[in-house]
């Protein structure tokens, strides 16, 4: 007898409550054209976090509304992970936190589920989907379900290039037996090596080069997509619904996308056809210089962007994945599963049907190390995706003006002092309400 299906039994996303637009706030104040993050970036406004809220108060938040919309208790939970590359305790896990919001208000405790916390940059979220997946094939999950939360405030130093491609949010997903939204396929593909593009040594702002981190998150990409196909995938640009890319910003999904794309036609009569009109791309690794490689993908692009395959397999698997991105910005470790969560929203608007879909999941973490692997999407995932209410979220955040950014900008640095008031008010939410006798931060939930 086959053992059942594991995967994704739900999702909820949960966005900072304010709102940075790019165009009419952010580019005017540095005297820059819009068009370089509408058009070059593909972004249109980052959210940000309030006074009150922190990567805690987004995970708790995002994860109570899971809970409750799906009937949980805690004693349904039998493992709480959580992924972030935005923690401010070196020892005591995120997760604890998260937990401890929780059980405020929800009826029982977590006192019998593992709580831990995932690292490793933007891919820890997929990791921890990993370990909750393994942990319910063990046997060990005795008919619980996994709470997996990726969250991040992904705040760059003031002028520093990756200041436009800010944002903060966090993303729950419920892991389970017979899930309602997606399975995992057991193909998986890495791609890993140690590298320095982007790191945080004993910093809160990340220390990043720009073109080598690209160069870097390509040649991963292009390592992890060979070894799925050793492993028995199949990227098929024609057999797969939507292909979904760890997203910093969607302008960097149009390049991974020519990768994903050129891998899926490798091998048959249109991937021939393209191989002797552009030639071989070579592996990133293979340029010494990032700004060189990327010119090479840009020529390979502009050939594809005129194919109507390519053209049409972009407009259907890989735009709707980037729609909230281009409103949010990047959310590090929630990233790609704001693009799957994307993807489903737009599926559903636009009445496409789905179940029994395959789709390609490609995340992607700096210093570094990808992961491509296959779901297959399951009969209630339009439910699901109806449920969220990310829109409802994005119409009413706050529209700062640049002198309120450059305040919350300094509010959410770390060792920073503050008196600042909030934006918004709190209502029916988990907030950072002060600062306990050990100086931890402690939260309480506003009604």
């Amino acid at each position: 007898m086959a053992s059942p299906a594991v995967g994704i039994d739900g999702i909820e996303l949960w966005t900072g409550k304010l709102k940075l637009d790019l165009a009419t706030t952010f580019a005017p104040a540095h005297d820059i054209d819009p068009n370089k993050f509408t058009k070059g970036l593909g972004l249109h406004a980052s959210s940000l976090p309030d006074v009150y809220e922190d990567i805690v108060t987004m995970g708790a938040n995002a994860a109570l509304r899971l809970m409750q919309r799906h009937g949980l208790t805690p004693e349904d939970i039998g493992r709480i992970d959580v992924a972030t590359e935005t923690a401010f305790d070196n020892a005591k896990p995120v997760a604890t936190y998260i937990a401890g919001c929780l059980a405020q208000v929800m009826e029982g405790d977590f006192a019998h589920a593992n709580l831990g916390e995932r690292k490793f940059a933007c891919i820890a979220g997929t990791q921890a989907l990993d370990d909750a997946a393994n942990w319910i094939h063990s046997g060990r999950h005795r008919g619980r379900k996994a709470l997996v939360i990726a969250t991040d405030t992904a705040l760059y130093e003031r002028g520093d290039p990756g200041e436009a491609t800010q944002g903060a949010g966090a993303v729950a997903m419920l892991v389970s037996e017979s899930p309602s939204v997606t399975a995992f396929g057991l193909p998986q593909g890495i791609g890993s090596a140690d590298e320095t593009d982007f790191l945080k040594p004993h910093r809160q702002f990340p220390s990043v080069d720009g073109k080598r981190s690209m160069q870097v998150y390509l040649g991963r990409i292009q390592d992890a997509l060979a070894d799925f196909a050793a492993a028995g995938g199949s990227t098929d640009p024609d057999a797969h619904a939507q292909f979904l890319f760890h997203t910093p910003f969607p302008g960097m999904v149009k390049k991974a996308a020519v990768l994903g794309y050129l891998d899926g036609v490798q091998g048959t009569a249109r991937g021939d056809a393209l191989a002797e009109d552009l030639g071989t791309l070579a592996h990133p690794d293979t340029f010494a210089d990032g700004r060189a490689y990327l010119d090479v993908l840009k020529a390979h692009a502009k050939h594809l962007k005129q194919t109507d395959h390519y053209a049409n397999w972009y407009a259907r698997a890989v735009t709707p994945t980037l729609k909230v991105a281009r409103q949010v910005g990047n959310w590090y470790t929630g990233s790609v599963h704001v693009a799957r969560a994307s993807g489903l929203l737009h599926a559903a608007h636009s009445e496409r049907a789905l179940t029994g879909q395959p789709l390609i999941v490609a995340s992607y973490g700096s210093g570094a190390q990808a992961e491509v692997h296959a779901e297959t999407v399951q009969a209630g995932w339009r439910d699901e995706a109806e449920a969220l209410t990310i829109q409802q979220q994005l119409d009413a955040r706050y529209d700062l003006s640049y002198d309120e950014y450059e305040a919350i900008h300094a509010v959410h640095t770390y060792g920073a002092e503050s008196n600042l008031s909030p934006r918004t008010a709190p209502s029916g939410e988990f907030v950072v309400d002060g600062r306990g006798p050990m100086g931890e931060y402690t939260y309480a939930y506003v009604a």
